[in-house]
């Protein structure tokens, strides 16, 4: 592969897939307008990310808008003829934020979805294009499961089908309490599978769970794992909202989440869907994590609970990636929970 072209290329997933094309010497244009520091604050900018890879010798940035069709084109004209790849990471990606702005929300990520898949249609119809969603397309329909509450967490009942291995890509998205940013993300989830059936593009969805690593900019409406340990390193308070602190997530780090994106990668296929997240091998409950950070920081974290919960957030999700590891079994995982905290924890105390 000549090129690949990353949007939301300074970005937890965006960075870690440009220095991974980057080290399999693949050039890499990268789209970013640091969004997420107007989302979220000055805390969250990726600014430092962007100087890092501008470093590599290999990487370009663009600072496009994805919502501006005129941009975005201008950026394909310039470098489709040598686009082997399309890996689309940018997003709004809070639940919380995205009901202040429906319309900035689906702007970024339905309407920018929509202007990257046409612009790849045009432009180099044969490259790979993966698209980044979210366990959210299936709204609330998680929290009809059967679940038990433990001491530390709630947990789905033994004897369910989802107990062994979490949730599959069975699950339906229809009938359920979205949020708005969980609609958003529908419509692109959906348009990426159709430009695969009905185009015949090579595209590829994965819907996250949790993802993580030392380079997110946690900020309180998102980046669950990032935060927590910012909050527990420097002593600021931290809010859990509802479901008494057991509800449970499941969390991957960035570099399994885009070494599953470098097999696709190499073995595409079209209109495909699959879940990606800790699945089994790693999750917890905000109780648990809280725990843990504390362990690993040596420090008591100041937190307090607020009985309302978060709109369309889920009680219990755990990502069956077991479709996944079917296409493609030289997939492996390469950390776990404590091994990524721990990741995040060096960073953290790095930043200070």
């Amino acid at each position: 592969m000549k090129l690949a072209i990353v949007t939301g290329s300074c970005g937890l997933i965006g960075s870690e897939t440009c220095k991974r094309l980057h080290a399999e010497g693949t050039a890499v244009i990268g789209i970013d307008n640091d969004m997420r520091s107007y989302f979220f604050g000055a805390e969250a900018s990726t600014s430092k990310s962007r100087d890092s890879l501008e470093a590599m010798s290999l990487y370009r940035h663009e600072a496009v808008d994805i919502r501006d069709w005129g941009e975005v084109t201008r950026v394909f004209k310039k470098y489709g003829f040598a686009t082997g790849a399309v890996i689309h990471t940018a997003a709004q990606p809070s639940h919380d934020w995205a009901a202040r702005e429906p319309l900035t929300d689906f702007g970024v990520n339905a309407v920018g979805t929509m202007h990257m898949l046409e612009a790849t249609r045009l432009h180099c119809p044969d490259a790979v294009f993966i698209f980044t969603s979210t366990n959210k397309v299936y709204g609330d329909t998680p929290n009809r499961l059967p679940l038990v509450e433990t001491e530390t967490r709630w947990e789905i009942a033994e004897d369910h089908p989802y107990h062994a291995k979490g949730i599959d890509e069975s699950m339906s998205i229809d009938d359920s309490k979205h949020s708005i940013f969980g609609a958003s993300k529908v419509a692109a989830d959906v348009m990426v599978q159709e430009y695969g059936r009905y185009f015949g593009m090579k595209t590829g969805v994965f819907r996250g769970g949790c993802l993580t690593g030392p380079a997110h900019a946690g900020a309180e409406l998102h980046g669950f794992l990032a935060y927590l340990m910012k909050c527990t390193v420097t002593g600021k308070p931290y809010s859990i909202f509802g479901y008494k602190g057991k509800q449970v997530r499941d969390n991957i780090h960035s570099h399994d989440l885009v070494d599953a994106f470098w097999h696709f990668l190499k073995a595409p296929r079209s209109g495909e869907v699959y879940n990606i997240g800790g699945s089994r091998h790693s999750n917890c409950s905000m109780l648990e994590a809280i725990k843990l950070c504390e362990e690993i920081s040596g420090k008591k974290l100041d937190w307090s609970y607020e009985e309302d919960n978060r709109i369309g957030d889920h009680i219990w999700y755990v990502s069956d990636v077991s479709k996944f590891q079917q296409h493609y079994p030289d997939w492996h995982y390469k950390y776990d929970l404590r091994r990524t905290l721990e990741e995040i924890h060096a960073a953290c105390v790095a930043s200070l």
